[in-house]
């Protein structure tokens, strides 16, 4: 079930970029984003506790909450603002950024990664360099910065998410995570003046909008949710190979956006970045559970 629920992640999430592109085409960013998650976050909810799953302690509440102010409020909050600006393939491709991040996180954590993981960073930061320089007098100038803000965000949450404790059904932790992320979306689009005129909804806002709930939020959030407690990060993480390249083809396909010859070099360099790193990681991973292995004759005697 794990590698289905990543297969999920692999291929679901590369499409919520074109989707949120024609969400917003009508609709006020923050409280399209916000009722999203709040209903798809009710439904799942509903259906966890009908099984009885829903009990938790408030620490595991606790962990809930913030993981869902980092993840759906933060990571996907900031790049569905920046999409009023930026292309959906260039979002994808930014926020693919996300295991890089977390490199750098578990160095500051006291981690020390091999060398190629390194590597893979700086060719991650020239991958990212080329895109935002071929980027420049297309999108607003603040567009590209807030997605790469965004994949911080989700890092970071990601980052936490096998460091805090949560409830033992990772489902109960999904429902709170985008109940908590979706309420602080819809009182920040409130705060900032959104309104959602029903009537000025388009259809294919609406359609959009039903597939991020259904697709997007209940089925490959709770996913990625669930395979954050089953899979290593490193393996997790390798979503970022696939996300950017079914965004872009979905972008140039349904919404006309264009391709040039930068945004292919920077966005293959950032991917190339990715793969060095998840193998780094995964490596170093395997040989530490080598290492910690006791011999057979120590485990005989013990």
């Amino acid at each position: 079930m794990r590698w289905a629920a990543l297969g999920v992640v692999y291929v679901v999430w590369g499409s919520t970029y074109v989707a949120i592109k024609f969400t917003i085409e009508s609709m006020p960013p923050l409280l399209s984003a916000g009722s999203r998650f709040l209903l798809a976050g009710g439904v799942l909810a509903l259906l966890v506790a009908w099984r009885g799953g829903m009990r938790m302690t408030p620490r595991q509440f606790g962990t809930g909450v913030l993981l869902g102010l980092l993840l759906p409020a933060w990571g996907n909050g900031l790049v569905v603002l920046a999409e009023q600006s930026v292309a959906s393939g260039l979002a994808a491709l930014l926020v693919a950024s996300v295991p890089l991040y977390v490199v750098l996180m578990r160095r500051f954590a006291g981690d020390r990664p091999p060398a190629v993981t390194y590597a893979g960073v700086l060719v991650g930061l020239a991958g990212l360099a080329v895109l935002l320089l071929d980027d420049v007098g297309q999108s607003s100038w603040w567009g590209p910065w807030v997605v790469l803000l965004a994949a911080f965000g989700w890092a970071f949450g990601s980052f936490l998410s096998g460091r805090l404790t949560g409830p033992a059904n990772p489902f109960a932790l999904s429902a709170v995570e985008m109940l908590a992320g979706g309420a602080a979306l819809a009182v920040a689009g409130l705060l900032a003046g959104e309104r959602l005129s029903i009537g000025e909804v388009t259809a294919s806002s609406w359609a959009a909008w039903g597939y991020l709930v259904v697709f997007g939020s209940l089925l490959a959030f709770s996913s990625y949710v669930y395979v954050l407690g089953q899979l290593p990060l490193s393996t997790v993480a390798t979503y970022a190979y696939v996300n950017p390249v079914i965004a872009v083809v979905l972008g140039v396909w349904l919404a006309d956006e264009r391709v040039g010859v930068f945004q292919v070099v920077g966005g293959l360099l950032v991917v190339l970045a990715v793969v060095l790193v998840v193998r780094a990681e995964r490596a170093g991973a395997s040989r530490r559970r080598d290492g910690d292995r006791e011999p057979a004759g120590l485990r005989r005697r013990a």
